[in-house]
């Protein structure tokens, strides 16, 4: 027998899962798709601020191998005099330091990373090799000044080598 009149209309009758919203469930697909929203929102804004962080460690590297590139050419002059040119060219710790310092110096600092310095690894540990470490500073776009309280962006490291042969 079929249903009349105004209970027939709201559905009070009908059976759950047929169709029929049940009163308790109203609304529970918003508070769903809102901590979707939510969750997919911070994974884009991880995502960005991850990638912020690579490409200024890749913009580091570069810095750090031209660097060392600079310093593995720089002739030990006093030594060469002493010892004659063999088939490496002879670079000093102190000598790479200081090349590696006017490097930086004079290169043009990436847009994210707020410092860059030379690491204390940096120098010549075989006489032939330089070694170049840079460390930078990382500021993260979107969620940086959320972080600054808690000392604000990230500390990258690099280490670049380079030696030069003499032909």
């Amino acid at each position: 027998m079929r249903a009349s009149g105004p209970r027939a209309a709201s559905g009070a009758d009908a059976v759950p899962g047929c169709g029929a919203a049940v009163p308790e469930d109203r609304g529970s697909i918003s508070l769903l798709s809102l901590g979707m929203m939510l969750v997919a929102a911070m994974m884009i804004v991880v995502g960005v601020d991850i990638t912020a962080v690579q490409l200024a460690r890749t913009q580091l590297w570069d810095a750090a191998d031209s660097a060392a590139l600079d310093a593995a050419d720089r002739i030990d002059e006093d030594r060469v005099y002493a010892q004659g040119l063999p088939a490496m060219v002879p670079v000093t710790s102190a000598g790479v330091v200081e090349v590696a310092g006017q490097h930086l110096s004079a290169e043009r600092r990436p847009h994210l990373v707020r410092s860059w310095s030379v690491g204390g690894r940096t120098g010549s540990p075989d006489g032939q090799i330089a070694v170049v470490e840079v460390t930078g500073h990382v500021d993260l776009p979107i969620v940086g000044s959320v972080v600054e309280a808690f000392g604000g962006g990230v500390d990258v490291t690099v280490v670049s080598r380079a030696r030069s042969e003499v032909r």
